[in-house]
């Protein structure tokens, strides 16, 4: 969600007041009023989407992306606002308008829900990386998120966000329906589904498939010296000091979570993904 969204509730009362719903998914409030623009909005064969539910590593996936794509230097893209090339389709800034006119190939971001994206890509016509992350270790950061930002400033326990998370009421809707709806659409000629994990055990093969994704031709030598500068920016993400407790690592979620609300947590997962052959490493 939007760092710069001041009507973020930040009380178990605000939350559930101020998030907006939409045929039933729990939406930030600054959806409301685009979806059936977004729903319309034109999509070009050269794009390239990048969708993930928050905080499923998107930020460490956008930099690897347009690193594949741009063939782009490491180093220049510390010192880039990756942000400003990679805008998201529904937050407020820069807005629909703004992304309709870049120019191509645009590489644009939601954490939307499939079924909430432009038509144009259900109809397979750009193509759509998504990543999932497994859930435990995203609930303590998308928490850790919520409590990190002024504008946000959640008080509840992570216990309470935690049971807001399995019970679906948190910004953006179910993750379990949000990874279930993509895992469907996996073997869609546009649709590349990733997974965080793999970046962290097995960095080469993920580069490969991405690289052959998005038509990006390289030899050995070439893939060898793309995969080093993905390395470089996994560790960068995974050691940063501004993160908490290291908040990019895999297997965040033995450290907070208790005994009790793994089990509740167990439970819930194989009650909601139990019909699913998506499967998730919770440690590596």
């Amino acid at each position: 969600m939007a760092e710069s969204e001041a009507e973020t509730p930040s009380t178990p009362g605000e939350f559930e007041s101020k998030y907006f719903e939409f045929h039933g998914v729990r939406l930030p409030p600054f959806c409301r009023g685009k979806m059936e623009e977004i729903a319309n909005f034109p999509v070009r064969p050269s794009d390239v989407w990048i969708v993930t539910y928050p905080k499923s590593g998107t930020s460490l996936l956008q930099e690897v992306v347009y690193l594949v794509s741009q063939g782009a230097d490491p180093d220049e893209i510390g010192l880039m606002n990756i942000d400003e090339q990679l805008p998201v389709l529904e937050y407020p800034q820069p807005g629909l308008d703004i992304i309709k006119e870049l120019t191509s190939p645009r590489l644009i971001k939601s954490h939307l829900p499939y079924r909430f994206l432009p038509s144009d890509l259900h109809n397979g016509d750009s193509k759509v990386i998504y990543m999932a992350r497994n859930p435990k270790d995203l609930v303590v950061s998308y928490y850790q998120f919520h409590r990190s930002l002024r504008t946000m400033s959640y008080r509840g326990t992570f216990q309470e966000f935690c049971r807001r998370f399995m019970n679906d009421k948190l910004g953006y809707g179910s993750w379990f329906e949000h990874v279930q709806e993509f895992w469907e659409h996996r073997m869609d000629s546009n649709v590349l589904f990733l997974k965080y994990e793999d970046m962290h055990r097995d960095l080469v093969m993920m580069v490969e498939q991405l690289a052959r994704f998005l038509g990006v031709t390289c030899d050995k030598a070439q893939l060898e010296s793309l995969t080093e500068h993905c390395h470089q920016l996994v560790d960068q993400c995974c050691n940063a000091e501004a993160l908490p407790v290291g908040r990019g690592r895999v297997g965040l979620w033995k450290d907070i979570f208790t005994v009790s609300m793994n089990e509740k947590f167990d439970l819930v997962y194989k009650q909601k993904m139990g019909k699913c052959d998506l499967t998730f490493d919770f440690y590596l």
